[in-house]
């Protein structure tokens, strides 16, 4: 979430948050809020906050850790490298609301089961979080993010631990943003595309609580263990605050062959036209006995740099999972930094090395991928097939 007019409410807030010296716990009503997927990339997996409500004096407020500033210098480079700050921001829970409103996403509401001392901590807590000096942490999609935060922000204030219910099976991350992005190929490849080999491992319970949802699910059979090993539910009570409304995320569907192309044209499906493609254009070159060096440049150029970023993500970049990324066996910078020789040789019809290399490289992927343990992306398959039948068929023409 973006700092829109949010930040003018804070310190009008947090005046008022400034009295919980003096407020009794009994009086307060802590509870999870739970906000369904939107439509938007950055909405597609939900949010979560906190509301402390003090009816007597008149405080009803949300603490939602989920909260980013794009002015803050070199926003987008810190993200990509995995140093991106978010910070936690009290305002009232009335402009939180009407926010899921206008998008028509469902809030539930878990009040939460605490006992009096329980929740006067947990309001402590929150409100010093949220002031100006210590609202900002180093913000993690997958290990500390507004999800994570609420939950910790929980466990912290109860006297005792709280344990989730165990389930028969527990997914990987993988799997588990597959299941918000299904109807969002482009989306979901280009996740899969970053994510490397440790997103297929299996999570904990835990681990799994990093997905708004998931973490509401877990909340609700969750039971508070005192030091006596007595038990209580951590959930008190569960209602729907805020209705789906899908009529109002729905887009005006333009029925026009355009959008309809759009619309098929997933990645898997695009990759398997290029393939197509490809193929074409081997068995021109065949015919006519000329190699077509400008798809060379085009398809070395866009492997180059989707490389690059895949490289460069895997090296530099501090997010989680990202490195031993396999797919930068294929998507590497080696193509751009080739491309201007193998164009050279084709261009004076001469025997180019890298043809040979590059025949017996992706030869060997696509016959051992299966047993690489790592799920690549939907694509990669048909695009290892294009690259190589580049060289397959500048292998062909060598031998004639």
């Amino acid at each position: 979430m973006r700092v829109k007019r949010y930040v003018l409410v804070l310190m009008t807030v947090l005046a008022v948050v400034g009295l919980r010296a003096q407020t009794e716990g009994d009086s307060l009503r802590v509870s999870l809020l739970t906000c369904a997927p939107g439509t938007e990339v950055y909405q597609l997996y939900g949010h979560t906050a906190l509301r402390v409500q003090d009816e007597g004096r008149g405080v009803d407020a949300v603490f939602n850790y989920g909260v980013f500033d794009f002015r803050t210098p070199h926003f987008t480079w810190r993200f990509v490298l995995g140093e991106c700050d978010y910070m936690v921001a009290a305002y009232p829970f009335s402009a939180f609301l009407q926010e899921y409103e206008e998008r028509g996403s469902q809030v539930t509401e878990q009040v939460l089961a605490l006992n009096a001392d329980e929740k006067l901590r947990l309001f402590r807590n929150l409100a010093t979080n949220a002031q100006p000096q210590n609202r900002t942490y180093r913000y993690n999609f997958l290990l500390n993010n507004c999800t994570t935060k609420a939950r910790d922000m929980v466990e912290q204030a109860v006297d005792g631990r709280v344990v989730y219910p165990e389930q028969d099976e527990y997914p990987t991350y993988r799997e588990m943003l597959h299941r918000y992005t299904r109807d969002y190929p482009w989306a979901e490849t280009g996740n899969d595309l970053l994510l490397g080999a440790p997103c297929d491992t299996v999570l904990s319970a835990r681990a799994c609580q990093f997905l708004p949802e998931r973490l509401m699910q877990d909340m609700e059979e969750a039971q508070i263990f005192d030091k006596d090993e007595n038990r209580r539910p951590l959930v008190g009570e569960t209602h729907i605050i805020l209705p789906d409304a899908p009529e109002k995320r729905m887009k005006p569907a333009a029925d026009s062959w355009q959008t309809r192309l759009v619309e098929w044209l997933t990645p898997f499906r695009s990759a398997l036209c290029l393939l197509g493609a490809a193929l074409l254009v081997m068995v021109a070159e065949w015919r006519w006995r000329r190699m077509w060096w400008g798809v060379d440049a085009v398809l070395m150029t866009a492997q180059g740099i989707v490389g690059t970023l895949v490289c460069f993500m895997l090296l530099f970049s501090q997010h989680p999972t990202v490195d031993q990324n396999w797919q930068a066996l294929v998507l590497n910078p080696l193509p751009l930094v080739c491309m201007p020789w193998v164009v050279r040789s084709a261009r004076r019809r001469r025997t180019c090395l890298y043809h040979y290399a590059n025949l017996l490289w992706l030869t060997l992927f696509v016959l051992f991928m299966a047993w690489i343990p790592q799920n690549f992306c939907a694509p990669m398959l048909p695009l290892a097939l294009v690259l190589l039948t580049r060289s397959i068929s500048y292998y062909l023409n060598y031998r004639r």
